[in-house]
């Protein structure tokens, strides 16, 4: 196995997908430098890590950086296999994993943006389409305890918990509930965060809304 050592995580605190690594590598155990980057002033480490996208967060091990988010999380799985494994062994059930993954990746972000930020007519269509969204992965959830299966997390969990830290951004921007709308995953969220390893990962909501007002006003959003 290669060496823990030498682990740095370049990240901000708000991102969903810096605080999906932050729970992986809590997880499976792993110390870390986790390196706080300012957005809007990016060091010149990331510069030179990311020089592709320049964005966070990045994973610096033994001095080769790994890029994006889900990509991370799987070098994760694969180099500390051996506790916490987050994929699972058989290909068609991985694949399934990395399909939903992709899903989330594709889906939440951008539409979430449009609910806190929106206005209008364009915020309303958002927050249907959010709500649509959060039931289509309410129906994988299904019966299930957690994405990954009845005893542990697995990697679809790992990629989705940490955007439940904007659902009160979502909700108060937007005026609606999640839970009223999707109360199974709202049931989910709450199990995930009774796992120490995500509820020290993930900043409180609140936190998370103080930020959104910032930049509502930083881009005349308000």
């Amino acid at each position: 196995m290669e060496g823990t050592n030498n682990v740095v995580l370049l990240d901000f605190w708000a991102s969903s997908f810096g605080m999906r690594l932050r729970i992986a590598l809590a997880l499976k155990g792993i110390q870390y430098e986790g390196r706080e980057e300012n957005l809007f002033d990016k060091s010149p480490l990331l510069l030179e890590m990311n020089s592709v996208h320049k964005k966070i967060p990045v994973l610096i091990h033994n001095g080769k950086p790994i890029c994006e988010s889900l990509i991370i999380l799987e070098y994760i799985d694969q180099v500390w296999h051996d506790k916490y494994p987050l994929l699972p062994s058989h290909p068609y059930d991985r694949s399934q994993a990395r399909f939903w993954a992709d899903y989330i990746d594709k889906k939440i972000y951008s539409t979430g943006r449009r609910v806190w930020s929106g206005k209008g007519e364009d915020q309303e269509e958002a927050k249907k389409e959010l709500i649509e969204i959060f039931k289509t992965l309410e129906g994988e959830l299904g019966d299930k305890t957690y994405f990954g299966g009845d005893e542990n997390l697995g990697f679809m969990d790992v990629a989705l918990v940490p955007f439940t830290s904007w659902f009160y951004s979502y909700e108060t921007c937007a005026n609606f509930s999640i839970e009223a709308e999707c109360p199974k995953l709202v049931a989910w969220a709450k199990r995930c965060m009774q796992i120490e390893s995500v509820s020290n990962s993930l900043p409180h909501p609140h936190k998370i809304y103080a930020y959104v007002l910032e930049l509502k006003n930083k881009f005349g959003l308000a």
